[in-house]
């Protein structure tokens, strides 16, 4: 029988192919444009990639490792995030890419190789193999998302998304637990238009509260890189409506998201 968790790690690793065929031949002035995340440039955001999977890497292989990270988060929560993307952003876009590759890397072998059943610790809840490649191919599309706006690209979208889109809807009540709202006590029901013209489905047929649209619209507002004024979802229902105004499939505290396009402009 087949790991099913080899299959998101697949994803993840054609996600990560795919952002690093984006960058690998940018010139030194591309690496220092500003991306949509104040203060980031396109440098930070890999930068941030090279962080955030070190971090994957010691909670799967280094749980002392991890817990001295998470102790570094908890002394800084306003800006550990900053400064782990600065740790690397300085130094040559030929090291840096190096540096996120070999990471990946290594983050990729330890991953399928951990036992079925494993469940490592994160910042949030523990996680198996295949929720952190999970949670690792969100990160890596979103912030390949900052990447693309910054050089102007567009990127046809996957069905890799499912897994973004997945996390999305799973991370509902942590998205009301960060405002400090109590959550719905009943399930949503989600449906999302997949890139390949497929439709991904998720809770009770029946619910009252719903959310419906293209998978890329939401799968951009749930990672917030892009403004819910701008995206075709439809909420029917008081508590998917304030959802939507809120969702957050990302670890750590309430993010601002992005202005809608006019006033961006």
């Amino acid at each position: 029988m087949s790991d099913p968790s080899a299959s998101v790690i697949d994803d993840l690793r054609e996600e990560s192919e795919e952002l690093d065929r984006l960058v690998a031949g940018l010139s030194a002035p591309s690496w220092a444009l500003a991306t949509p995340a104040p203060g980031w440039t396109v440098a930070h955001q890999i930068a941030h990639l090279v962080w955030t999977d070190r971090s994957a890497l010691l909670a799967v292989t280094d749980a002392d490792g991890f817990r001295t990270l998470v102790e570094k988060a908890l002394a800084a929560p306003a800006s550990f995030v900053d400064e782990g993307a600065e740790e690397n952003a300085g130094r040559p876009p030929a090291e840096l890419l190096a540096r996120w590759r070999e990471g990946r890397a290594a983050l990729d072998e330890a991953l399928r190789a951990a036992p079925p059943k494993a469940r490592f610790p994160w910042y949030g809840p523990p996680m198996s193999a295949a929720s952190m490649a999970t949670a690792r191919l969100m990160e890596t599309w979103a912030h390949g998302q900052d990447v693309a706006d910054a050089l102007g690209v567009v990127r046809p979208p996957t069905d890799r998304l499912r897994h973004v889109a997945w996390l999305g809807v799973r991370t509902r009540d942590f998205a009301y637990g960060v405002h400090g709202l109590t959550p719905p006590a009943d399930p949503f029901r989600v449906e999302l238009q997949a890139p390949s013209g497929d439709s991904w489905a998720y809770g009770p047929e029946d619910a009252p509260q719903r959310v419906t649209g293209p998978a890329l619209d939401f799968c951009l507002l749930v990672t917030q890189r892009a403004h819910r004024a701008d995206l075709a979802l439809r909420a029917d229902g008081p508590d998917a409506d304030r959802w939507l105004d809120i969702a957050q499939a990302f670890a750590g505290p309430p993010g601002t998201g992005r202005p809608p396009q006019g006033e961006a402009r």
